[in-house]
C-alpha cells in the first residue's frame, strides 16, 4: 500500500511539474508573440473564468460566466453551417461588433483601444481542427490566433483572447466534426452550440472588487468635505455623514468624478460616471451532424420519386395515344 501511495504521489508530482513547464512555455511564447496576434495591453482575462468555474463556463441557468464580470450587454453573433458531415472541417464565425472609434479605460487610467475575446462551447466530440487539416483558404481567415481549450478534458470548449478588436471583430474557429463510427458517445443528430463574446474590460474582478472601468458610489450619506488627488492616481473623496466619523472613498484613475466639494450625496449615489464602453453578449445556435448514408438514401428516394413522376407522365401519354387511335378506328 505504501509503495502504491508513493508511486501515485510521484506520478501526481510529475504531472504538476509538466503542467507548470507547459504554462511557462505558453506564457513565454505569448510574451514574444507579435502585436498582430496579441494587443500590447491585455485587458481581458479568460483564465479567471477557468479558475473560478473549472468544469464549464456555462451555469445551470444557461448564462455564460463572463457575464459576471462584463456587466454591459452587447450583441454577439455566430455563423455555423446548418449541417456538417462527420470528420470534416468547417468554419464557426463569431462576430463581436462595436464602434472602433471609441476607447476604453486601461488599467492605468489612460484611454486605449478595446480588446475582444470569445468562448465557443461546441458539442461533445467537436474540437479545433489540427493544423494539417485546415485548408489554406481557411487559414488565411483564421489568421494567427491562439485557441485554448477550457481545460484538459474539454477540447470542445474553446476560448480565445484577449486580442485586438481593431483586427478581430470576426473570429473564425476552424472546427473538426467527430465521426460516430470511430468515436464512442457521439451520434448523428442535432446539437446545441453556445457562444459568448466580450469587448472591452470587465467591471468586476472574480474576487468581487470593482475595476477602474466601473461606477463608484458613495457608501454613506453625507456632505463631501474634500476631494484630493491620490498619489497613485485617482481621487480620494471624503464624505462627512450627519453622525459619526468621516468616510474616505478611494476612486482609482479612470472614472471621472461627477460630484464636487460641499455637495450632499445619498448612500449609493454615483460619485463617478460610467466609463464602460464594452460589454458581453451570448447566443445559442444548433448544428446537425449529418449521416452520409442518410444523405445517400435521401438522394436515392428523391431520384425514385422523380423517376416515378416521369414514368407516370409517359404512361399517361401512351394511354392518350391508344384512346385517340381507338376513337379514330
Amino acid at each position: 500500500m505504501r509503495k502504491a501511495s508513493f508511486a501515485a504521489m510521484c506520478k501526481l508530482g510529475k504531472r504538476v511539474i509538466a503542467k507548470s513547464i507547459l504554462v511557462a512555455i505558453a506564457t513565454l511564447s505569448l510574451f514574444f508573440a507579435s502585436d498582430r496576434v496579441l494587443p500590447q495591453s491585455a485587458s481581458a482575462y479568460p483564465f479567471w473564468a477557468q479558475q473560478t468555474y473549472p468544469e464549464t463556463p456555462r451555469e445551470p441557468t444557461g448564462r455564460i460566466v463572463c457575464a459576471n464580470c462584463h456587466l454591459g450587454a452587447k450583441s454577439t453573433k455566430v455563423e455555423v453551417p446548418q449541417s456538417v458531415l462527420p470528420d470534416t472541417v468547417f468554419e464557426a464565425v463569431v462576430k463581436i461588433p462595436y464602434d472602433t472609434n471609441i476607447q476604453q479605460v486601461q488599467g492605468d487610467g489612460s484611454k486605449g483601444p478595446l480588446n475582444v475575446g470569445a468562448v465557443l462551447m461546441l458539442p461533445e466530440g467537436f474540437k479545433i481542427a489540427p493544423e494539417d487539416r485546415i485548408p489554406e483558404e481557411m487559414k488565411e481567415k483564421v489568421g494567427e490566433l491562439y485557441f485554448q481549450s477550457y481545460n484538459e478534458d474539454k477540447e470542445n470548449i474553446v476560448i480565445v483572447g484577449p486580442i485586438s478588436g481593431d483586427q478581430y471583430q470576426e473570429i473564425v474557429f476552424p472546427v473538426l466534426s467527430p465521426n460516430p463510427e470511430t468515436e464512442k458517445g457521439v451520434y448523428f443528430g442535432k446539437y446545441s452550440i453556445h457562444v459568448g463574446g466580450n469587448r472591452g474590460r470587465g467591471q468586476v474582478y472574480p474576487t468581487g472588487e470593482k475595476s477602474n472601468n466601473a461606477v463608484y458610489n458613495a457608501s454613506v450619506a453625507g456632505r463631501i468635505t474634500s476631494i484630493a488627488q491620490a498619489e497613485e492616481g485617482g481621487s480620494q473623496v471624503t464624505i462627512q455623514p450627519a453622525e459619526g466619523s468621516a468616510v474616505v472613498e478611494t476612486i482609482p484613475a479612470g472614472p471621472d468624478l461627477v460630484v464636487s466639494e460641499g455637495q450632499e450625496v445619498k448612500a449609493g449615489e454615483a460619485l463617478t460616471n460610467n466609463p464602460n464602453v464594452g460589454g458581453f453578449g451570448q447566443v445559442d445556435t444548433e448544428i446537425v451532424l449529418q449521416s452520409p448514408t442518410r444523405v445517400k438514401w435521401l438522394m436515392a428516394f428523391i431520384f425514385a420519386i422523380m423517376l416515378s413522376q416521369v414514368m407516370l407522365v409517359l404512361k399517361k401519354k401512351q394511354v392518350e395515344k391508344v384512346q385517340a387511335a381507338e376513337m379514330n378506328f
